[in-house]
């Protein structure tokens, strides 16, 4: 896709280029395991792998590292998953084909007595599905890639993880089994059903989707109707990987549009609340805005030109119904690049020119705030430390699904999403039209 003014080509390649080192440098090779983020000792997020495979498609295609090294990685994160130990131990990696949410860099072992995460051993899943699809040579490698990739999609156990009821649950610990929680409300779970649905060995029942869709709300802000999610991310995730543009399920075709379209609505509404900036943070305008969950200066609570004002850490931040606390995360208005380039292409060149990218190794830190400051509120004002994994991918993908659309090609051909996206009623678009 052509970009919109001279030099944005040029300010994407270099912002993908950078982002992507993350991925190069922040993991353990032996195991292909991905740091979650930049601090030290910290352990990897297995959603940061999943998105780490699917980038290193877009390394390579770039020439951003070469194909071999891509499937040396692939393989030792497969190979690692593969054998990692399964079972109710307390300190296993995974169980009934899921994954614990945080895994030791080195071990590759449960950290922080974590949970087995669904939604995180989906993005693990997706990352090794488009990873088979690409590395399709006739050769050792490559041929094992497809095989582990598709053992370890089978293996998972999706009908156990509704624990007797219609709709998924988010996880569950050894120690005391599943969480209370169940997926509820339109987040990033859409990937997840997709997965489900499409499993060829313990596939998720037909009713569990929609039983999850009546949990929506449709929310009309600032003129605009959409499907409601307050932090951005939620509208984002699952796009990475699927093309929704042109395709509906029953919700979105009752409703008249589709799911990418619902994303572009999310997006513009970001840029809305930034302009109309109840809380009177310092920074937001037009091209000044990204709320979604992200690292934030808090826990805090400081008086600031005569208010209260009350800060946080890591938080899913969202609008226009908050939390909010003037913290502005840069990659996720990246992330929105396919869904309105108009709004997020200027964004990019603004928080360039905050020197954002000054310094840091891996293209945009987590997040800033320009409230939180020394009092003259000038931008970028606090900026988070640390890089994050599950930042990271996004942007390297979303840069590349807005300029070629590879990833979304590439995933139109597999067989698992096809029959997922088929058994949650899709239909239209490339669906019909044969890829």
């Amino acid at each position: 896709m052509s970009d919109s003014r001279p030099g944005d080509g040029e300010r994407l390649e270099s912002l993908q280029r950078e982002t992507f080192s993350y991925f190069l440098h922040e993991v353990n090779p032996e195991n292909g395991l991905v740091a979650d983020k930049t601090a030290e000792g910290w352990p990897s997020s297995i959603a940061a792998v999943g998105l780490a495979l699917t980038a290193y498609l877009v390394g390579v295609d770039c020439g951003f590292m070469k194909r071999k090294e891509a499937v040396q990685r692939t393989l030792a994160a497969l190979r690692f998953f593969y054998s990692s130990p399964q079972g109710m131990e307390n300190d296993a990696t995974g169980y009934k084909g899921f994954y614990y949410h945080f895994l030791e860099m080195k071990s590759g072992r449960r950290a922080w007595n974590c949970e087995l995460s669904t939604i995180d051993t989906t993005l693990l899943l997706a990352g090794m599905l488009a990873a088979a699809l690409y590395f399709d040579d006739d050769t050792p490698e490559e041929k094992e890639i497809g095989k582990l990739a598709e053992e370890l999609y089978c293996r998972v156990d999706w009908q156990w993880a509704q624990n007797g009821e219609p709709r998924v649950s988010l996880g569950w610990k050894a120690e005391s089994g599943f969480l209370s929680y169940k997926w509820e409300g339109y987040d990033e779970a859409l990937i997840l059903y997709l997965l489900g649905l499409g499993s060829p060995t313990h596939p998720l029942p037909n009713e569990s989707y929609p039983a999850w869709t009546s949990t929506y709300k449709w929310k009309k802000v600032y003129g605009h109707e959409y499907l409601y999610a307050g932090p951005l991310f939620i509208h984002q995730l699952s796009h990475v990987w699927v093309d929704f543009k042109g395709i509906q399920d029953s919700y979105m075709r009752e409703k008249g549009i589709d799911y990418f379209e619902n994303s572009r609505r999310a997006t513009l509404i970001q840029q809305q609340y930034a302009l109309r900036n109840p809380q009177n943070f310092s920074g937001y305008c037009k091209d000044c805005w990204g709320t979604t969950a992200s690292d934030g200066p808090g826990p805090s609570t400081l008086r600031i030109d005569g208010i209260e004002r009350r800060f946080y850490n890591y938080l899913a931040r969202g609008v226009p119904y908050g939390p909010d606390d003037g913290t502005i995360a840069p990659w996720a208005a990246v992330a929105s690049l396919p869904f309105a380039p108009e709004i997020v292409l200027p964004a990019i060149e603004y928080f360039d020119n905050l020197n954002l990218r000054i310094n840091n190794t891996y293209g945009y830190k987590g997040t800033f705030n320009p409230t939180f400051t020394d009092g003259t509120g000038k931008a970028p004002g606090w900026v988070s430390s640390y890089h994050y994994g599950i930042n990271q991918g996004p942007v390297v993908l979303m840069i590349e699904n807005y300029r070629s659309g590879s990833i979304w090609k590439l995933m139109r051909r597999s067989p698992y999403l096809l029959k997922g996206l088929q058994r949650a009623g899709f239909s239209g678009g490339w669906l019909e039209a044969g890829g």
